[in-house]
């Protein structure tokens, strides 16, 4: 959509960067459009606006910002008299008289910049402006603790170090390219032949590319609070042809043949694709909406994205878990395969609209260059991220009272440029508003079947429940070593 994301705040306008391709937008910004925002806050947004520009697949974009912001708690611990780092405990504590903020700040950009340079190193220019723009040098490495800069560069090292060996292949050692595949995942089918229509099919792009999984062993990552990748499992889909699998593939036969101009900037909007921040930087985005809207002071903004990055880093583990468990195809393979020699309603693209055709070439309501994307259905990431992200802001908060909208003008849908024929506001009076929202957002784009959604929402819940409990027992100091 040629819309601009547009968070309302307390009567304070945040403008996040022009939508991409249908997809979602990129950072907002906010570093050099609102001064004043916390040193977290700026970081954050940073780290955003280099995540839009390398363009990781999902749970390595979650994984990246639950590095970065637990880079930045623990350094922040230091100078706090109860909370404790998640690798330091309450080592690194600092007398009462230098917990002043600019010592805070100073510590915690360093293990920011360390922990991105780490993360998202072709950004490093980005990083390096950033830190030059709040007065610190980049070259320094000290890991003196009685400072600043070794306090932030000490506690950035211990959580790099431990994520090194985190089962995610960051550094290529587990297989040769980093986040490459160590688990010899073959899939059963080709792009050009379904063998088995039940099984995650790799698909061609109209542009030709044919992405393959991304991170089938992502499953294996060590979670931030979870025992494992599996703890909440959800249960299996229903079997591919059952009853049940049947009336939830005609339900995305249905949704995309009678799709509504609402339902139809509810798919763009919530996409999230290639160039933009994908549902996990989503979620801190509205952090920072939430942010302005309760006027954090920088603890409150470390506490509230520590707390928000690891929910969604833990859902993307728990998340990939299952689509490896599962390896189940997407609707794409299962509406062309089931009905191949009917005649069913489908979108036929920019200026087409919906057009009958051959089961067999159905298309969900998405882009021909990114048809869907390249990992297997069950479950939806976009679901649990939400529903995770979601959980802990309402908590954090104290209320599911969420309050954003954004306003999508007429004529700006790229999937389809009569759409809308006006004016049409999106709105979330509370965070699981907004997430269910997300959830059923795929659903409208083909995406996803309603078990997907409906059973990652509730992984995702679950998830943020625990990553809070454990997150709140390091801002509490009750972290058991």
């Amino acid at each position: 959509m040629n819309s601009r994301r547009e968070f309302l705040a307390g009567g304070v306008s945040l403008l996040a960067a022009p939508l991409l391709a249908g997809c979602g937008g990129g950072s907002s910004n906010l570093t050099n459009a609102a001064p004043g925002r916390s040193i977290a806050f700026r970081w954050d947004d940073t780290a955003l606006q280099a995540i839009s520009a390398v363009k990781p697949g999902p749970p390595m974009v979650a994984r990246s910002m639950g590095i970065v912001h637990t880079c930045m708690f623990d350094a922040w611990a230091a100078y706090d008299p109860v909370a404790v780092g998640t690798r330091s405990g309450g080592a690194l504590r600092r007398p009462a008289a230098e917990r002043t903020r600019s010592n805070k700040e100073k510590a915690i950009s360093y293990a920011a910049y360390r922990a991105l340079v780490d993360v998202l190193p072709t950004q490093k220019a980005l990083f390096d402006s950033q830190m030059s723009a709040l007065g610190f040098d980049p070259a320094d490495v000290s890991t003196d603790t009685s400072t600043p800069a070794g306090i932030g560069n000490t506690c950035a090292a211990a959580i790099l170090t431990f994520r090194h060996a985190d089962g995610s292949n960051q550094l290529g050692d587990l297989h040769p390219g980093a986040y490459s595949d160590y688990t010899g995942y073959v899939p059963v089918n080709t792009p050009d032949n379904v063998v088995d229509p039940s099984q995650w099919q790799q698909l061609r792009f109209s542009n030709g590319a044919s992405p393959g999984y991304i991170g089938p062993f992502w499953g294996r990552v060590t979670p931030f609070s979870l025992t494992s990748g599996a703890q909440f499992r959800p249960p299996p889909p229903p079997a591919f042809g059952s009853p049940a699998y049947r009336a939830e593939v005609q339900e995305i036969v249905d949704l995309t043949a009678n799709l509504t101009d609402r339902q139809k900037v509810i798919a763009e909007y919530w996409a999230d694709g290639p160039g933009s921040v994908l549902p996990p930087g989503h979620w801190c985005l509205f952090g920072q909406f939430v942010s302005t809207r309760d006027h954090h002071d920088l603890d409150t903004d470390v506490k509230m994205f520590f707390l928000v990055a690891n929910a969604v880093m833990d859902a993307g583990i728990a998340v990939w878990e299952s689509k490896r468990t599962y390896n189940t195809s997407r609707p794409i393979t299962a509406i062309r395969y089931l009905y191949k020699g009917q005649t069913i309603p489908s979108y036929a693209g920019q200026g087409k609209g919906i057009q009958p055709m051959d089961g067999a070439d159905w298309s969900p309501y998405q882009a021909p260059t990114f048809i869907t994307p390249p990992f297997p259905e069950y479950v939806s990431g976009h679901s649990a991220f939400s529903s995770a992200g979601a959980e802990v802001l309402k908590r954090f908060t104290g209320s599911d009272t969420f309050g954003a909208s954004t306003t999508v003008f007429p004529r700006s849908g790229m999937l389809d440029d009569t759409v809308p024929g006006s004016v049409v506001e999106l709105s979330w009076p509370t965070f699981s508003n907004a997430a269910d929202e997300a959830g059923i957002s795929r659903r409208y784009g083909g995406i996803h079947f309603l078990s997907g959604d409906l059973n990652a929402r509730d992984l995702g819940r679950k998830v943020g429940e625990q990553v809070w409990n454990v997150g709140m027992s390091y801002i509490n100091g009750t972290a058991q070593a």
